[in-house]
């Protein structure tokens, strides 16, 4: 299946139904008065985050989704039918925007998130309605109200626990074949990942998900590789896991790139719990690994973890360290959800 995470829907409510003007005439019924119905109302455009889903590729085989009308009002007090709701159906962690891609309409980042993007018109009112003391012939009725029409995009932002980063070819995508049954494509050649992955990583009997995104190269946040386009996945995440090639000669400035480009990417992503990492050390000697080690530790101003994807050493500890970090957001997270409970 491709992956999608970007589309453009164009929707339309239904329109409602007109009141119906009528009177009954029946032979050897003295009185008749007037009898229209009123109109159906027209169907909404719902959208509705769903399991099973990780990507909108659906949508880029269809694009239009018109509700139906509502059926005119009939004579004998018929009420027209209401025109069918149309459900758009969108993984976890969709969000909703106006034509302009900036106005966040909803966000849907759980299972069962309902949105209304278009509600139907309301039906006219039939000339029943209109009957009164004085006017017991009413020959007037409402037309039914004009649906909604309007241009969304589609977003979809991975709902993951950790994130990867790094330049291409930082072993992102070892590490998460190597703690997950996730099976991304590794070669030795850049932008081998050309869309994120997922994969449920697990150490001391506590699972969590992890995203692997294509690597960032400077000048991202401007278009160049692959651009900032996925950094959207990670948004989400509590910890990002910024791994750096232990074997490149300038490990550094690697680090350094990656930085810039989440400054200038903007938002929270800057101001996220990171883990640094020095990977490939199976390529290093002691030695090697020390000096490396102690200049990566000098530009991050904090302590720096290694770890060999290949070899498995320091994985453990890596994955102790990101569960530490998601425990410690989401325990930052639960106070305010509580506060919202209602009580009695």
């Amino acid at each position: 299946m491709k992956f999608l995470d970007l589309a453009k829907v164009h929707i339309r409510s239904g329109a409602g139904g007109n009141g119906c003007i009528s009177f009954r005439r029946e032979k050897f019924i003295e009185y008749g008065g007037p009898d229209g119905g009123d109109g159906g109302s027209g169907g909404s455009v719902i959208a509705e985050a769903v399991e099973g889903l990780n990507t909108l590729i659906d949508f880029r085989y269809q694009q239009h989704f018109f509700a139906k009308n509502g059926q005119p009002g009939m004579g004998q007090q018929r009420t027209g039918k209401d025109g069918e709701d149309i459900l758009l159906r969108v993984p976890v962690g969709t969000e909703i925007l106006d034509e302009d891609e900036e106005t966040v309409i909803a966000d849907l980042s759980e299972v069962g998130d309902r949105v209304e993007l278009a509600r139907g018109g309301n039906g006219g009112w039939g000339n029943l309605h209109f009957k009164t003391s004085t006017n017991q012939a009413p020959r007037r009725s409402n037309p039914g109200q004009e649906g909604v029409e309007r241009t969304l995009w589609l977003r979809l932002k991975l709902i993951a626990d950790a994130g990867l980063l790094g330049l291409p070819n930082a072993g992102k995508s070892t590490f998460l074949a190597a703690t997950s049954n996730a099976r991304p494509k590794i070669a030795d050649y850049p932008f081998t990942t050309l869309h994120p992955n997922l994969g449920v990583v697990g150490v001391d009997d506590v699972e969590f998900v992890v995203a692997d995104i294509p690597g960032l190269i400077e000048g991202a946040s401007e278009g160049r590789g692959l651009g900032d386009l996925f950094l959207g996945h990670v948004e989400r995440c509590s910890v990002l896991l910024h791994l750096v090639d232990g074997t490149s000669p300038t490990l550094v400035e690697d680090y350094e790139t990656i930085i810039g480009e989440l400054e200038a990417y903007g938002g929270a992503l800057a101001d996220k719990p990171r883990v640094t990492v020095l990977n490939k050390i199976d390529a290093l000697d002691d030695e090697e690994r020390a000096l490396a080690r102690e200049m990566l530790e000098e530009a991050v101003g904090g302590p720096v973890m290694m770890m060999s994807g290949v070899s498995r050493e320091g994985v453990t500890e890596v994955l102790r360290a990101l569960r530490t970090n998601i425990d410690e957001d989401r325990l930052r997270h639960k106070p305010s959800q509580e506060e919202e409970q209602w009580q009695p």
